[in-house]
This record gives structure tokens, C-alpha cells and sequence, in this order.
């Protein structure tokens, strides 16, 4: 790959986590926090930057954030993607394209309660699947009329530095805050029967660190799920962390956290990321929990001083 690796919405969440991996790879990185719903902005900045590979993560990625916000979640998640797709085409055709999709997509497909590989049909059952769903259908296009694109579709991942928009950090920043009596010893819940196919973010950052690596070999629309394959009820993730408290904490269910179109069972099958990346899941799972657990207990601890 020649020239330097771009990384959009490089100091969100996962951005941080990919930053760090790429770099100890030796890579050379662009770390990006434009607006990429400005089209002139990004045109500019790729024309001159010249990447040899994209990695697109610029999102709004909380599906409660996108249905609060549609017009917001369309603007960033379809139409920035597009000016980042378009800008590639037309100013850097070398460029690689890596753009970070979402298992959300699969929706109502999950329904058949099999893990799903890269060929089952996308049905998404909410604004941010929808708009995820919407960008990658229309990168697929794209890729059949020459633009060099690798679509990634990671399942539910978290650790440390997640926002509590997400189910595993808002357990987390709970019992954090009860911990140092800044909440009473009750802890608010959604469903918890739900099954749901839970990676670690530092395992996902590798994962998009190695289809960088392995970009030239890819073809120019190849598809990759990123899963671990094995379903995790949320009851048990709440368990798990409820364990590792230094308090005792009642569970009480929020119907306010209950969401509309819940599905009982999301697993992804990433064979395919298997065979032509050589990756797969390394950081234990109870290790991921009480590592989220500790940054929230540390991120408490900063508000409170």
C-alpha cells in the first residue's frame, strides 16, 4: 500500500483503539476528525493527503442517538459516506477504502436464529441499521463501478473508553457510581433475555488493522463480518459485572430502556475474516468486563473530583 493510512472519526471510541493498533504496526496515519458532512472540507483534505487506504469509522453509532436524531443519522452515516466514497473516486483512486459497517444491518434476519455469514440479506429494524444499511448497499454499487472498497460488519463491541449510550458501559458506569455512593443500590435495566454476539473493541481494532494489511490481496468488494460467534445473554453480561462489585446492587427493569423491535438472538459466522485475515478473537471475555468496569470506576472518580 503506498501513502499513508486516513482514519475518520479517529478519536471516537473505537478510532482511539484502531489508532493505537495501526500504529504498532509501523503505519504511517492521518488521524481525521473533519466533518465529513462538509463535501468541500473532505474533497480538499483527501486531494492533498493523497491515502493509500481509507479506514471510514466516521459515524453516529448509538442506535438511541439516531433515532433521536434521524435526519442527523442519514446526513453523517449515508450521505458523509458517500462524500468520503465520492472524494476517493475522484481525487485519490489508489485509495483503499475500509468502511466500518455494522451487523445492525442483518435485523430481522437474525430472526432465524442462526449465525448469519455475509450473505444474508440485510432487513434493518431501526434508524441506524437503516443508514448503515443504506452506506454499504450503496458502496456496493460503487465497488461493481471501480471503486476498491472492503465493507466490515462488526458486531457488538465494547471496553474501555465506550460511551454509556451502549448496554455493557452503562451496566458499568452504574455500578461505578453506586460503588462511590453517588447512586442508590439500584442498578436500571432494559431487557435482559436477549442474546447478543459481544467482541472486544481491542479485538475489533486488530481485526481492522489486519484487512488494512491485507488490503491489496482483498478484491474490490469484499465482505467481512467480524463476530466471535458465540451468543451472550445480556442477563449474564449484567451477572458478570454484578459479580465484580464491591457492593450489593438490586436490579430493577426501566421501561425506558426498553427498545422498540428487539431481536432474540444476533450471532454473526466470521469464517470468511478467518480464512483470508488469519483473525479471530484473543481477549478473554470476563477480562473485557472488568476492564470496562475499571475505566468506568477511574472515569467516576475524575467526575467526582
Amino acid at each position: 500500500m503506498s501513502g499513508p493510512v486516513l482514519v475518520t472519526g479517529a478519536g471516537g471510541f473505537v478510532g482511539r483503539h484502531v489508532c493505537a493498533a495501526l500504529t504498532a504496526t509501523g503505519a504511517e496515519i492521518i488521524r481525521s476528525e473533519a466533518d465529513i458532512t462538509n463535501r468541500d472540507e473532505l474533497r480538499a483534505m483527501i486531494g492533498n493527503s493523497q491515502p493509500g487506504c481509507c479506514l471510514h469509522l466516521a459515524a453516529i453509532a448509538a442506535i438511541g442517538v439516531a433515532r433521536a436524531e434521524p435526519d442527523r443519522a442519514w446526513a453523517v452515516n449515508l450521505h458523509g459516506t458517500l462524500n468520503v466514497a465520492e472524494a476517493i473516486r475522484d481525487l485519490a483512486p489508489h485509495c483503499r477504502m475500509v468502511f466500518i459497517s455494522s451487523a445492525d444491518i442483518y435485523g430481522a434476519s437474525f430472526r432465524a436464529g442462526m449465525a448469519l455469514d455475509e450473505q444474508a440479506p440485510p432487513a434493518p429494524l431501526n434508524t441506524y441499521g437503516a443508514t448503515k444499511a443504506a452506506a454499504d448497499l450503496a458502496l456496493g454499487a460503487m465497488a461493481a463501478e471501480g471503486l476498491s472498497v472492503l465493507r466490515l460488519r462488526p458486531f457488538n463491541h465494547t471496553g474501555p473508553g465506550q460511551s454509556p449510550d451502549f448496554v455493557v458501559p452503562a451496566f458499568a458506569r452504574q455500578i461505578a457510581r453506586i460503588e462511590t455512593g453517588l447512586a442508590p443500590p439500584v442498578i436500571k435495566v432494559g431487557a435482559l433475555n436477549p442474546e447478543r454476539d459481544f467482541l472486544d473493541v481491542r479485538d475489533v481494532a486488530r481485526a481492522y488493522a489486519l484487512a488494512i494489511a491485507h488490503a491489496e490481496e482483498l478484491p474490490g468488494d469484499t465482505i467481512l463480518n467480524i463476530a466471535s460467534g458465540t451468543p451472550r445473554r445480556i442477563g449474564d453480561v449484567l451477572a458478570t459485572l454484578l459479580a465484580l462489585a464491591k457492593v450489593e446492587v438490586h436490579v430493577e427493569e426501566d421501561p425506558a430502556r426498553l427498545r422498540p423491535s428487539d431481536i432474540p438472538r444476533a450471532i454473526g459466522d466470521a469464517a470468511r475474516a478467518r480464512a483470508l485475515l488469519g483473525w479471530r478473537p484473543a481477549i478473554p471475555w470476563a477480562q473485557t468486563l472488568a476492564d470496562v468496569l475499571n475505566d468506568w470506576r477511574a472515569r467516576v472518580r475524575h467526575e467526582e473530583g
